[in-house]
């Protein structure tokens, strides 16, 4: 009879705190938000921003560094470019 107790203490505690951990795990793929003073407009941090990001430090000849990383000014910097190259100069998307 105390194993089983034991056995449906832990059978009950895993099942309480599995869905904190979903959650937890969910908040870390949540995209970031960045402000743009300048453009008075945020920039969703998403797959597309991070190829940007990336086009922006190569045609800048710069090595790669995290975007929440680098300081407030090249932020601007890489705001002010992002607003002149929007995706649809950016990606190509072929429709077959």
């Amino acid at each position: 009879m105390h194993r089983f107790l034991i056995l449906s203490a832990f059978a009950l505690s895993a099942a309480l705190i599995a869905p904190v951990a979903a959650r937890a795990d969910d908040r870390s793929h949540q995209e970031k938000r960045y402000y743009d003073k300048e453009g008075k407009d945020y920039h969703t941090w998403n797959n597309n921003e991070d190829r940007a990001y990336r086009q922006y430090l190569t045609e800048q000849h710069r090595d790669y560094r995290d975007f929440n990383r680098v300081n407030h000014s090249q932020q601007q910097q890489y705001f002010t470019w992002r607003h002149t190259h929007p995706d649809t100069t950016l990606f190509k998307v072929e429709i077959r």
